[in-house]
């Protein structure tokens, strides 16, 4: 089975100029991967221009305040929230969620000591709801 090659005909000012016009239409920067990756042929930022997608968004603002790993868990926290509002005796959605949490808050300590979330920064259900709902 050949590999793939990963060359591409766009240069690396062409494909960082892309991410930067993706940002800033919204997309989020696994989508910008997807989107470069499926109608470009670009299969990775970081072997087309030596940066890393993350890097390209900080120099242009549009990095997201919450990394998207972290925003997920989030979001999902807050489902659980609300489904066991609606049924509280259900004990396996209790321990979900309890696991849940728990990788929440080693992400953010990991994040925290990347530089990626401020110190100040805390985990909690209504902050977490406020986070996802905006």
């Amino acid at each position: 089975m050949a590999k793939a090659s990963s060359s591409t005909d766009k240069s690396p000012e062409e494909v960082e100029e892309l991410v930067k016009e993706l940002a800033r239409e919204g997309n989020s920067p696994s989508e910008i991967g997807l989107i470069l990756r499926d109608q470009y042929g670009v299969p990775s930022v970081k072997e087309a221009t030596g940066k890393k997608m993350s890097e390209i968004l900080k120099s242009i603002g549009e990095s997201p305040e919450v990394p998207e790993d972290l925003m997920s868990l989030l979001s999902k926290a807050v489902d659980l929230h609300d489904h066991l509002e609606r049924n509280p005796r259900d004990s396996r959605t209790k321990r979900s969620l309890e696991e849940l949490e728990s990788r929440i808050h080693e992400l953010t300590k990991y994040y925290k000591k990347k530089g990626r979330l401020p110190e100040a920064w805390r985990y909690s259900p209504a902050a977490a709801e406020l986070l996802v709902r905006e």
